[in-house]
């Protein structure tokens, strides 16, 4: 069947051809395009690389074609509003909606089962209270930190440039500024883009050293304490590992390390640069917390804190007992879901490593209560955040502020595309693509960013009005409620442990008493 297609399509393209002699128009209009499926067919047949397209010649491409648009089919035709993945249509339109300070509220009721098994609500009050009219902000800094910051209940999340253009990352950071909250850097380094608009930033530093490394890629002290000592830098971050592939790093393909990024990053322009999966400037709990305490000392003192996607809790903890050990402790940490971010990532660390955020942030608040050192320590949670509802939930499960990286990239233009490590972002976010980058207009997006910030925060507060609370702080456990079964449902208070102040110091529970006592501070146990 397969060869008398061909033979069929090859036969009718040699007649329309040598009809055509004849100049008559109809036949010049048929001879092309039926020689030049005629050649497709027959290339189709000799190739062997697809068995689709040897067994259906011509034919088979429109399976190749149906396949790639796939993703667009789906998003934009077939899934309901609440299906979609990693945020659904509702989510994305609130955000979009918010961005451009337009009406984002729904008719109608909720067209989610409310009585599936993981739906999770907030428990609201007889007596609510006004909403502050100034949004409470957060002290960030420990007893050794000399310049704590107050940092926003939400903030833009870790986004290198690189990762993201010229443009994103101005964009960002002018709402940042315009708003009075911060912007993470990412490990890619503290570029012009994070430094002219103005905003309060968080120079993150990687397993790379970017912005702050030598020629053999190791930490460089005096480089480091000249940036960090820039008005701009709030708070100095060191990241661990991060939700979307925790416990490995990353390549960035010679290709693009141009002369602008190879600047920012201290790397030679052209080359192939990796990330390692582990810091070389430190390998046990109590060299982690020494090195954290450098980094506050090299910044002349500003807030000082590391970032995680967690793993064991063992681990963990061991990090708690080196705090003790040492008399010194981050100011702040900030904890990543393992469900994944804007960073590309194999499907199988995305899909399958890391704590989701939920636990990560319920291991690290209750180590810390349990250890003693809540009260000298802020958590940041960073995963997802992008209602005010997400923002509450997180601060009932231990968090003090959140940080949001693509509701951030919606607030921006991104439709989630989810092309960003491909330099083929449609909306010029993720891209280094200069045509394509140019299509992020920073005068009408920054504003966006802005925008979005306010409103989910302001949202957030109505929701604690609505609880009967004007300040996180007074938030707890019982006033989140989860449904575990069609005709049960329980609070936080009650589905998950929570330990009091200085319990692990004095008489572990449990389930917590093995880890705690396997917990070295010399060490990453296993």
């Amino acid at each position: 069947m397969r060869t008398v297609f061909v033979a069929l399509t090859l036969a009718a393209g040699i007649a329309a051809a040598v009809a055509a002699v004849g100049f008559s128009p109809w036949w010049w209009a048929a001879a092309v395009p039926l020689t030049l499926l005629g050649l497709v067919g027959g290339v189709d047949l000799l190739q062997r690389r697809h068995s689709v397209l040897r067994n259906y010649p011509v034919l088979g491409h429109a399976r190749f074609l149906l396949e790639r648009i796939r993703p667009e089919l789906q998003q934009y035709f077939i899934e309901r509003n609440f299906d979609g993945r990693p945020f659904d249509r509702d989510v994305r339109t609130l955000v979009y909606e918010r961005a451009k300070g337009t009406d984002a509220e729904q008719p109608y009721g909720t067209e989610r089962d409310v009585y599936q098994p993981g739906y999770e609500f907030l428990v609201p009050s007889m007596a609510p209270c006004p909403v502050p009219e100034t949004p409470p902000r957060v002290r960030v800094g420990g007893p050794d930190c000399k310049h704590p910051y107050d940092m926003a209940l939400l903030n833009v999340s870790a986004m290198s440039f690189g990762s993201l253009s010229a443009n994103a990352v101005l964009a960002l950071n002018g709402g940042a500024a315009a708003g009075n909250f911060a912007q993470d850097t990412g490990e890619g380094g503290l570029s012009e883009y994070h430094l002219r608009p103005g905003g309060d930033l968080i120079w993150e530093i990687g397993t790379g050293y970017f912005g702050c490394r030598t020629g053999d890629g190791d930490f460089d002290p005096a480089e480091f304490a000249d940036k960090a000592a820039h008005d701009h830098v709030k708070c100095v971050s060191l990241k661990l590992s991060q939700g979307a592939k925790p416990g490995i790093g990353g390549v960035l393909p010679g290709a693009k390390v141009n002369a602008e990024i190879a600047k920012v990053r201290d790397v030679p322009e052209g080359q192939t640069v990796i990330s390692p999966p582990y810091h070389r400037t430190f390998s046990t709990p109590r060299e982690l917390v020494r090195f954290i305490a450098r980094m506050r000392e090299l910044s002349g003192g500003k807030p000082t804190g590391f970032k995680l996607c967690v793993g064991s809790r063992r681990q963990f903890l061991a990090v708690c007992k080196a705090m003790l050990a040492e008399g010194t402790a981050p100011d702040f940490i900030v904890v990543d879901g393992g469900e994944g971010g804007t960073g590309a990532a194999p499907m199988e660390f995305a899909d399958h490593v890391g704590a989701p955020l939920t636990e990560g942030l319920l291991t690290v608040h209750n180590a810390l209560v349990g250890a003693g050192l809540r009260d000298r320590i802020k958590i940041g949670a960073s995963g997802k955040i992008a209602t005010g509802t997400d923002l509450v939930k997180r601060l009932i499960q231990g968090a003090d502020y959140g940080n949001a990286a693509r509701a951030m990239m919606f607030a921006v233009g991104c439709i989630q595309a989810q092309r960003c490590h491909t330099n083929t972002c449609p909306t010029g976010v993720t891209t280094q693509d200069p045509r394509r980058a140019r299509a992020l207009d920073v005068r009408d997006k920054a504003p966006r960013v802005q925008r979005f910030q306010e409103a989910t925060v302001s949202s957030a507060l109505q929701i604690m009005a609505s609880m009967g609370v004007t300040d996180p702080a007074e938030l707890r456990p019982h006033m989140l409620r989860r449904r575990i079964a069609p005709h049960t449902e329980r609070s936080y208070a009650d589905v998950h442990e929570w330990l009091e102040p200085g319990r692990l110091l004095a008489e572990p529970p449990q389930s917590w008493a093995a880890d705690w006592k396997a917990a070295d501070p010399d060490r990453f146990t296993v």
